[in-house]
């Protein structure tokens, strides 16, 4: 009995559970990048274009319950250095980048203030590199994923089940997408309405 050992093994020994877990989060988290992006074009032709949904994945079912925790983790990690970052993009000058202005405020108090605010973020990023190991993914992470959960306190992904296992093995399929972008909206029913037409 395997009391006490949580997570799925998947026939992997740790490194490759580690690797597995973090490519799987990448490949949702870059479902969610623009057809014009200029690092799409390079792919397109290694991956044969973008997903058919923006946000969603099919996997097995099992490594979508593995990944989902470890994907919201990672979102909780972006969307809590957000405010920080607005309070860093308040200092910021309005001068362009090595500009008089922009080196007379680089040398001034105002640059270590806004520095001071910007540490979290960069700490942030940095534990997000650590764990994904993408660049083009953190980026997509912190820019467009973590502002959409800003008023969401967690559950920042759904899984559902397909009824078509996967050919080959039989395996049991599933998706996994991003809450909220993919929402059908509800829609009341409308109730009969019943004409007396012996009046």
């Amino acid at each position: 009995m395997r009391h006490r050992f949580a997570g799925r093994k998947f026939g992997r020994n740790p490194k490759h559970q580690r690797a597995l877990m973090r490519m799987l989060a990448v490949s949702l988290i870059l479902t969610e990048r623009d057809d014009e992006d200029e690092d799409f074009e390079v792919s397109k032709n290694k991956y044969e274009g973008a997903p058919k949904v923006k946000g969603r994945m099919i996997t097995t079912l099992q490594k979508a319950k593995e990944v989902r925790p470890f994907v919201e983790k990672c979102i909780t990690i972006a969307k809590r250095s957000l405010p920080a970052k607005e309070a860093a993009d308040a200092l910021l000058p309005s001068a362009e980048r090595r500009s008089p202005e922009w080196d007379k405020w680089r040398k001034s108090e105002e640059w270590a203030k806004w520095n001071q605010a910007m540490t979290p973020v960069l700490a942030a990023r940095r534990h997000i590199l650590k764990l994904l190991r993408d660049k083009k993914a953190a980026r997509l992470l912190f820019d467009v994923i973590a502002p959409r959960y800003v008023d969401r306190p967690g559950g920042y992904t759904r899984i559902l089940r397909l009824a078509k296992p996967r050919l080959g093995d039989a395996g049991t399929r599933a998706l996994i997408e991003f809450v909220g972008k993919n929402d059908r909206p509800n829609k009341k029913a409308l109730k009969p309405s019943f004409v007396n037409e012996e009046k």
